[in-house]
């Protein structure tokens, strides 16, 4: 064996060891060489000129190797985001990044996601009961028909994040800003909000019934055909914001903001005007 095609390879190759594919590549790759550079002084080349032809009948073997590198690598990024089916109940996730990762009917309890940049990742049936959240990245992320009952959502980032038929018994979001969010058939009865900036969130078919949305802010939300009766909105701050509309068809979910406590609030004068049109008590409330 010629030691000089093991060299050359070495140091091409360099730049992507730990690489299954390619080390693969550099192991067929040096076998043919070394039997190109055999036939080539078979013919009575000298070893220089002979080792040159060799090197030269492979053309440009760095942009193929960097190819298959990078072809290796989403590859392996796939398989490594991707935790379906899969029993992680108290693992251990914290600070990793896991974009676009998959977690479909995955058991998730008492999993530590703190600090954990999951952007653009999708939770579908899982078992996220106790799980913290804290501070992790949720941007874009999906949880549908998930249990995230008695999760910590302490100081997330949750902007477009979609909670959707899920269970948020007990779950507690605070100091966070929701941007974009949106909240669908999901009950919230039991969900703790505290210090909560809440900012075009759309809340759709929700069960807010006697919730405490005590302090927090209130930004170009809607709750579309939520149920809201004898939620609390003591101290809160509202603007822009839309209730369920008398002229709906769907009759219950408007009779409910008669029962809904708003003193101490403050708000713009839409959304006062649009309240004081449902017959909302707003004798306690501060107008902008």
């Amino acid at each position: 064996m010629d030691e000089r095609l093991t060299q050359y390879l070495d140091g091409v190759f360099a730049p992507y060891d730990g690489v299954k594919s390619v080390a693969e590549l550099k192991a067929d790759l040096l076998a043919d060489l070394q039997e190109r550079l055999r036939e080539l002084k078979a013919e009575g080349k000298d070893d220089e000129t002979a080792f040159a032809l060799t090197i030269a009948s492979i053309g440009d073997i760095e942009q193929t190797v960097q190819e298959v590198a990078n072809v290796s690598r989403t590859l392996e990024r796939q398989v490594l985001t991707n935790f379906s089916g899969s029993n992680l109940a108290q693992t251990d996730f914290a600070g990793v990044t896991v974009h676009k990762g998959k977690f479909e009917g995955s058991a998730l309890r008492g999993s530590d996601f703190s600090g954990a940049d999951l952007t653009g990742s999708t939770f579908g049936s899982c078992d996220v009961r106790e799980a913290n959240l804290d501070r992790a990245n949720l941007t874009d992320c999906t949880f549908s028909t998930c249990d995230l009952g008695a999760a910590s959502f302490n100081r997330s980032i949750l902007v477009r994040t979609h909670f959707t038929k899920s269970g948020l018994a007990g779950a507690a979001f605070k100091g966070i800003r929701l941007t974009g969010a949106k909240v669908t058939y999901t009950d919230l009865k039991q969900t703790i909000f505290a210090d909560c900036v809440f900012d075009g969130v759309d809340f759709i078919y929700c069960d807010l019934q006697g919730v405490s949305l005590d302090g927090q802010t209130f930004i170009g939300v809607k709750f579309d055909k939520a149920t809201l009766n004898n939620a609390s909105f003591k101290g809160a701050t509202l603007k822009s914001v839309a209730f369920p509309s008398a002229n709906s068809i769907f009759k219950r979910y408007y009779r409910g903001i008669k029962t809904i406590c708003f003193d101490g609030a403050t708000m713009d004068k839409l959304t006062y005007a649009a309240l004081k049109g449902m017959e909302a008590d707003l004798s306690k409330v501060t107008i902008l």
